[in-house]
């Protein structure tokens, strides 16, 4: 009697979890389904209809920087080799420029969200909003997150300014699902994300993640993770990319260090725009970015994002990037090394390449292209605009052209008033490439 009374009880439980379900599962869809709807309306405000005005103006910021700056040091294929910098702070790029150089940064810190250029310009973060400042490394808690803890920080509905006590290593159970309106600002500590679950930034808007490292991520086993305060529910599997950014718009990633990821080190779809990578340090990794997952998803025209000042390092392989659709400008980076190409592409993308520095790898002949296209035959690809402009090639690097020979012509605000800063200074330029180890007192 006992087991048949336990048997009944167990029926009825199922039968009300049962019913349950397909509550909670309509209430999930319900809400990120209004969240994707809201994201695509951000997109098309977020679009710029006339991209070269914001090339334009990244263009003139890096000349007027180097104009006062005076003249750098010439370059070397040598990079790897030359000692760590220990002189007084100096900085060699206008992102930089506007605030690295100031001992007080650390009484002034929002001034950084004035500082970004390209597609990203607008992400502002959290500077509307109070610090929070995060004391506990642990990640225990995907539904009831710990206060104090970076998960608890980045669910918070209000704008936040996130910055870390001390140094730490966050290891992620499951993905980091981030609202809008954010900063995550690791000056003066040491701060890795690493050994477990990546960031993601879904249909939200205005965030800027600076100054931390993310190495060694793998994919997360999905289940119950809370995404805002009044809001948590079934998640799959993540990934496993470092960064994962996914119908997004207005965001700024700058001086991060990123390699080993299980996936991408950092992957922007489904129709995200407003976007700037800048001053970052890649490594150690194969599929480096990936900007447009699907070649049936052609809303992905409205991306636009710049990569600048970013320094591509030891051990990758390839993808840096690789786009489909959108406009995508390439801007005063070194391409120190891949194994495979550096930039590939489907989907008829507008990539604009100025003032990169592209050194082949010494003994594979057959990986000297800077370029790859995919799925196209080369009677269509020629017809992508896809061009190089002032880059430098050395060791056999070539980048091959298609499009309007005459764009640049056509686009004389960006070639011929303005042009990116000489290839010749890349290694320069990108020479703080990375997280900074900043010091409060002290310029960074």
């Amino acid at each position: 009697m006992e087991g048949l009374k336990m048997n009944r009880i167990s029926l009825i439980l199922f039968i009300a979890f049962a019913a349950f379900i397909p509550t909670l599962k309509a209430q999930i869809d319900e809400v990120w389904e209004r969240r994707a709807q809201e994201s695509w309306n951000r997109t098309l405000e977020s679009y710029e209809p006339d991209p070269v005005k914001i090339v334009t103006h990244l263009n003139t910021n890096v000349h007027r920087t180097l104009k006062e700056l005076g003249a750098l040091e010439p370059n070397s294929t040598r990079r790897g080799l030359r000692k760590k910098y220990t002189g007084p702070c100096m900085v060699t790029n206008p992102i930089d420029r506007c605030w690295r150089c100031q001992p007080n940064w650390a009484d002034n810190r929002k001034r950084l969200a004035d500082c970004g250029l390209g597609f990203g310009h607008n992400a502002k973060g959290g500077k509307s909003g109070r610090f929070y400042v995060v004391t506990d490394s642990s990640d225990n808690d995907m539904v009831n997150p710990k206060p104090g803890t970076l998960r608890h920080a980045v669910i918070q509905k209000e704008p936040l300014w996130i910055i870390f006590k001390q140094s730490m290593v966050i290891k992620l159970n499951q993905e980091l699902i981030m609202n809008s309106d954010k900063t995550i600002d690791g000056r003066g500590a040491e701060v890795h994300i690493a050994y477990g679950a990546g960031i993601t930034v879904q249909f939200v808007k205005n965030i800027i993640i600076h100054g931390i490292h993310i190495h060694d991520i793998h994919m997360g086993s999905g289940g119950l993770i809370r995404d805002s305060v009044d809001h948590y529910g079934f998640r799959s599997a993540s990934d496993g990319d470092g960064i994962s950014i996914f119908g997004s718009q207005d965001i700024w990633i700058d001086h991060v260090s990123m390699k080993t990821c299980h996936d991408g080190l950092i992957d922007i779809i489904q129709a995200s725009t407003g976007i700037t990578i800048s001053n970052a340090h890649f490594t150690d990794h194969n599929e480096v970015m990936l900007f447009g997952a699907s070649n049936s998803y052609s809303q992905d025209e409205k991306m636009q994002i710049t990569v600048a000042f970013n320094h591509f390092g030891k051990r990758l392989v390839q993808r840096m990037p690789r786009c489909r659709y959108g406009y995508i400008h390439v801007v005063n980076n070194d391409y120190t090394h891949w194994n495979m190409y550096a930039i590939g592409g489907s989907q008829h993308p507008t990539i604009i390449s100025q003032g990169n520095r592209y050194i082949a790898p010494p003994r594979n002949p057959y990986a000297k292209a800077v370029t790859k296209r995919d799925y196209a035959p080369e009677a269509e690809w020629k017809t992508w605009t896809w061009r190089s402009e002032g880059d430098l090639f050395l060791r056999g690097a070539y980048f091959e052209q298609s499009g309007d020979p005459n764009w640049s012509k056509k686009h004389s605000e960006v070639y011929d008033l303005i042009q990116a800063s000489s290839a010749l200074q890349v290694a320069e330029i990108t020479k703080f490439a990375g997280a900074l180890h900043c010091i409060v007192g002290r310029p960074c």
